[in-house]
């Protein structure tokens, strides 16, 4: 499936009323249970256990925030063991039973989404998936059924690219002439327009090239270093339990080995 017939949702931050439902949603289709964000998460509002928030933008504009799903995510290239999956429909998600819990994918992100469950026994990495199941199903994300004003569609990456630039050219006084995610790092399924700068949402300036051909050469690095941290504690092992056998033995005393001589 190509990067257009990909599916993802156009969110209008001109409509956005600041009801929450989406978030509400969201939490009652994933089943999130009460939120309890760690000291570690940031103040957005994200957390293992709310995977979209509504920010107070600039000009008291509200501003949705998830995960964007990346047409090229740098959080799957972070991955050393293929826990993040991009899947052919266009959504990125997670799988638990890979995951050794190293967090890179919450480093590589550039927009900072994924969450840790720091409160586990087990804890997981976890973020908006973009209802996958109910995708399957052929049902809409929750967040986009629930949403009272339509400030959220749903549809391909070519319609919602279309239908955001038939917005920006009907109504320009009504809009900033650009479409958020659709250049950023390679570009991104979950797309805005809006009237107000969204930069906020992301950690610094994003440029137009895709991230993991950044990820990728620090990840390549990762088996070779690895081997090496291995070898060397192997090393230091192997000199300390010697000494501490040599140092915890009992050699004969030498008197002993006179009477023995005689």
């Amino acid at each position: 499936m190509s990067h257009a017939s990909a599916v993802g949702m156009l969110i209008d931050v001109t409509r956005c009323i600041g009801c929450n439902q989406c978030v509400d949603a969201c939490a009652q289709a994933n089943n999130l249970g009460q939120d309890t964000p760690a000291p570690q998460d940031s103040p957005d509002g994200l957390s293992a256990r709310r995977w979209n928030t509504v920010l107070m933008g600039p000009a008291g504009r509200y501003v949705r925030k998830q995960c964007r799903h990346c047409l090229e995510p740098a959080c799957v290239s972070a991955c050393p063991v293929g826990a993040m999956h991009k899947t052919p429909e266009g959504p990125v998600i997670y799988d638990s039973s890979k995951c050794l819990g190293c967090r890179y994918c919450m480093m590589a992100c550039p927009y900072g989404i994924p969450r840790y469950q720091w409160d586990a026994l087990a804890p997981l990495v976890r973020k908006c998936t973009l209802c996958y199941e109910r995708l399957q199903a052929g049902q809409l994300p929750a967040c986009v059924d629930a949403c009272p004003a339509q400030a959220t569609i749903f549809g391909t990456r070519r319609e919602l690219l279309a239908e955001a630039h038939h917005r920006l050219e009907t109504e320009p006084r009504r809009y900033l002439q650009t479409v958020f995610g659709e250049n950023e790092v390679g570009g991104t399924s979950v797309l805005y327009i809006s009237d107000v700068p969204l930069d906020f949402l992301a950690r610094g300036h994003l440029g137009h090239e895709p991230l993991p051909a950044l990820t990728e050469v620090v990840m390549g690095k990762i088996p070779p270093v690895a081997l090496g941290v291995a070898a060397l504690m192997g090393g230091l092992y192997w000199i300390i339990d010697r000494r501490m056998r040599l140092m915890g033995g009992h050699p004969a005393p030498v008197e002993h080995e006179h009477e023995i001589d005689s």
